[in-house]
């Protein structure tokens, strides 16, 4: 990334984290981020609160969700329950976790541009 492409970059993720602080009035970390994601992607939520399990199900969905962007992962419909599922088309690149976060960053600006 050139010094302009990072500096587009760090401009459009504030914009991010001040849409969520605008929201819920405090700045969110990545798990938060995905966690919402995956209810935005659960669509129909139930009114009840979820189980641990359940959060971190909502990642994945989120984390699939945004990878699938780049061909990573592939939406492959809904269970009976109404959650969604993705199968794995092609393994993300094995980077470190600084890279890791911000492929995640990216497709995060960019799930948010589409809305």
């Amino acid at each position: 990334m050139n010094l302009l492409e990072e500096v587009e970059f760090r401009e459009k993720w504030t914009q991010v984290e001040e849409m969520f602080i605008q929201r819920f009035n405090k700045k969110p970390d990545m798990e938060a981020i995905l966690y919402l994601i995956g209810i935005n992607e659960l669509g129909d939520v139930p009114k009840k609160e979820f189980t641990k399990e359940q959060k971190q199900d909502l990642m994945h969905i989120a984390t699939c969700s945004l990878l699938a962007q780049s061909g990573y992962y592939e939406y492959d419909g809904h269970d009976k329950e109404g959650w969604p599922h993705y199968k794995l088309v092609e393994n993300p690149p094995a980077e470190s976790l600084q890279k890791q976060e911000l492929l995640l960053k990216q497709h995060i600006i960019a799930y948010f541009d589409e809305e």
